[in-house]
């Protein structure tokens, strides 16, 4: 079980773009078709991810087992930030399902999964992971302590 929970310390920047594209795909049907239901699944793909990295989740794991290698070799970046990144989407498309399945509150799931398909567009798009952004925010003001990752907070260190 130690071996399957938990983030691991770096992760491969071309995997977790992979997994943005899956992601916007999925939160583009959504929109589109009003398909609410399937923020149930992408919410616990989010909620794999941060509690297990690649390990539990399909999209993950096709990421890093067959579509990142084919895309060159890997882009090593810290992991800390991408798992706060995956806690806000998971945060997003939890929220945006209890609204659309429970609250009947759609105009609010729209605005969610509309906020939830720009940040992954942005990361598998152009590579700007707005959650690692928030991330290194709050690290700046110290709200995330330094030992939390040690290579966002030393710019020196990185590449």
């Amino acid at each position: 079980m130690a071996s399957i929970v938990g983030f691991p310390g770096t992760v491969n920047e071309r995997a977790a773009r992979v997994v943005a594209a899956a992601v916007a795909v999925v939160a583009a049907i959504t929109l589109l078709s009003g398909w609410y239901w399937l923020l149930v699944p992408l919410a616990l793909g989010f909620l794999a991810r941060v509690i297990a990295g690649p390990t539990l989740d399909p999209f993950a794991r096709l990421a890093v087992h067959v579509v990142a290698p084919r895309l060159g070799p890997p882009k090593m970046v810290p992991g800390p930030p991408k798992r706060f990144a995956q806690a806000v989407g998971l945060m997003l498309s939890s929220t945006a399902a209890i609204a659309a399945l429970w609250l009947d509150a759609t105009a609010v799931a729209d605005v969610l999964v509309a906020t939830l398909l720009l940040f992954a567009t942005l990361e598998a798009a152009l590579g700007f992971c707005a959650g690692c952004w928030m991330f290194g925010q709050l690290m700046r003001v110290g709200l995330i302590p330094e030992a939390t990752c040690r290579a966002c907070a030393d710019i020196r260190a990185r590449a």
